[in-house]
């Protein structure tokens, strides 16, 4: 079951990067909306990202203390 769920979620990833390239060659109206929801979701997963590094780092980082 795990494994059908992450190749779903594989599918949609690429999917929206698919919808990404199509969109900067001046797809139509669906595929544009597709791609801006994409950027949106990465956009959102980066500053996730960033804030859980500087959360590491406050916290001393990789060390074995």
């Amino acid at each position: 079951m795990a494994v059908l769920v992450l190749a779903g979620f594989l599918v949609l990833v690429a999917g929206g990067c698919a919808c990404v390239v199509w969109a900067a060659r001046g797809g139509p109206r669906w595929v544009r909306a597709v791609s801006g929801v994409t950027l949106a979701v990465a956009q959102v997963v980066s500053l996730l990202g960033r804030s859980g590094r500087r959360s590491s780092l406050g916290r001393g980082g990789d060390s074995d203390d």
